[in-house]
């Protein structure tokens, strides 16, 4: 059977059961059922744990960008502005090709209306949130992979499908039904690597 790490913040974890039991016939699907990836540098950081617990895998798919946007009070710039996040990114991509792994990168998924949530792991942060933000993380990080040869699994415009961006209240996350799409969408992706 083929391994397969799942990377990512809490819109990963909203996911990966539904991409787990979809592949479960043809590949072992390995994610941290506690913690998120929050921001790159953490999901860097969780990365290397999985490779050195657990060796080899065939793909790695992952996503970060909310944690990297937000700016969390009382600081005035996101936690990685957009050349600290392409750092980030360019490391995981590293240690990622490292691992011996195919590299599928998502988006980040769109928001209706600029506001704040609590990430819903049990974290206690709160995210603050802007479509503006998102669309200028996304922008820079489907530019690095593009230049680095990476699939992208375009989240961002698949919930665009629906009128309300399939967010539950919090308007950051997302419902059941919106996070079974993205697993129909991420496990077919997975398969096509």
């Amino acid at each position: 059977m083929k391994k397969i790490l799942l990377l990512g913040d809490s819109i990963r974890m909203g996911y990966d059961q539904y991409v787990k039991e979809l592949l479960a016939e043809t590949c072992e699907v390995y994610y941290d059922e506690e913690d998120n990836g929050r921001f790159a540098a953490y999901t860097l950081w969780q990365a290397n744990q999985f490779f050195r617990k657990y060796g080899k895998f065939d793909v790695v798919h992952w996503n970060n960008g909310y944690w990297d946007m937000n700016i969390e009070y009382p600081m005035v710039d996101a936690v990685h502005p957009i050349e600290e996040y392409i750092h980030f990114l360019k490391r995981i991509i590293t240690e990622i090709r490292r691992n011996g792994s195919e590299i599928i990168f998502a988006t980040t998924t769109p928001i209706l209306d600029n506001g704040a949530a609590f990430d819903n792991t049990g974290t206690g942060t709160s995210i603050a949130y802007s479509n503006d933000w998102v669309i200028q993380y996304n922008g820079a990080a489907k530019k690095l992979m593009s230049e680095e040869g990476i699939a992208i699994n375009d989240l961002y415009t698949l919930m665009l499908r629906d009128p309300n961006f399939y967010k539950c209240e919090d308007k950051l996350h997302l419902t059941e039904e919106g996070y079974k799409v993205c697993a129909v969408q991420t496990a077919k992706i997975i398969m096509d690597a």
